[in-house]
């Protein structure tokens, strides 16, 4: 008989608080047609997966414990399934994983993924900072490209550009040749403005509003929240006519969202961002063609 493989993970058996996380010895997943199976490095952290591990994403998919949590990961591709070519085993890459379709997640040794949810990393990306890109950086790029469609010279505004979301809004925003102003705390401007935003405006100690309206008089072309909870409500009175707020989408229940009636009146488009299972593959292969530059 042949011992059927095994790999360790942190899983969890029921919804809950941290504490339903533990460590668990479970059999190490086989790619099917289509897969590539990953040696892990580095599993990355988001806010989404506290809300994985509490049962908020069972609206889009059906958990099946026990459940693996993580959507990022970095590691080196130790085989393929059948029909897989362009990765081959010892290859350096990402992944987004197959988590958004129930299946398990990054929190573990191994972790299987679709072929198209996997890039080849850089040799000159570690496996630290790629396991960070995934979901923040591809969320980033559906609100910059996908929902506003920046362009060189607009005006964009990013709240909470210190956050992951925001971090990677700015540097796209910037590489689109956008020009950028953001929020951040008084200690992260001068990381904010390393990204490539012109104004970093200190939301604990300045009027937000005033400050935004004093770099674009005529109102910015796009704002993108990536805080939201009511944080920026007044987004809509800081956007010229024919422009867009966006706001990512964090599904708390109940959160405040500008005023519709009003959005029309002014004639700026609002519009959601939550990051679409059938374009992250292409996003992430974009944002890794963008590190190599």
């Amino acid at each position: 008989m042949t011992a059927t493989a095994s790999m360790r993970g942190m899983v969890i058996d029921r919804f809950g608080g941290p504490g339903e996380l533990h460590l668990a010895d479970l059999p190490r997943p086989t790619p099917r047609g289509g897969e590539v199976l990953i040696r892990v490095e580095y599993a990355g952290t988001n806010p989404a997966d506290w809300k994985c591990r509490e049962g908020w994403l069972s609206q889009f998919f059906t958990y099946r414990f026990p459940f693996v949590l993580g959507f990022d990961a970095s590691g080196v591709v130790t085989e393929v399934g059948p029909g897989v070519d362009g990765l081959r085993p010892g290859d350096r890459v990402v992944t987004a994983s197959n988590q958004g379709k129930g299946e398990w997640g990054t929190y573990a040794e191994y972790v299987v993924s679709d072929i198209d949810r996997v890039a080849r990393l850089p040799d000159a990306v570690s496996f630290e900072a790629a396991a960070a890109l995934p979901t923040a950086g591809i969320t980033a790029w559906e609100a910059v490209f996908d929902v506003a469609a920046v362009r060189p010279g607009q005006q964009v505004f990013v709240h909470g550009g210190a956050g992951g979301t925001g971090s990677y809004a700015i540097q796209l925003a910037h590489h689109a040749g956008a020009r950028v102003v953001t929020t951040a705390s008084g200690h992260n401007r001068d990381y904010v403005r390393s990204l490539g935003a012109e104004l970093a405006i200190d939301y604990r100690n300045a009027d937000v509003a005033a400050a935004v309206r004093g770099w674009a008089p005529d109102g910015v072309d796009v704002v993108i929240d990536t805080v939201g909870q009511g944080t920026l409500v007044n987004s809509i009175e800081l956007v010229k006519r024919g422009g867009l707020s966006t706001q990512i989408a964090t599904l708390i229940a109940d959160e405040p969202h500008p005023d519709p009636e009003r959005a029309a009146a002014l004639g700026v488009r609002v519009a959601m961002t939550m990051a679409s299972h059938e374009r992250q593959g292409r996003q992430l292969r974009s944002l890794v063609a963008v590190l190599k530059r």
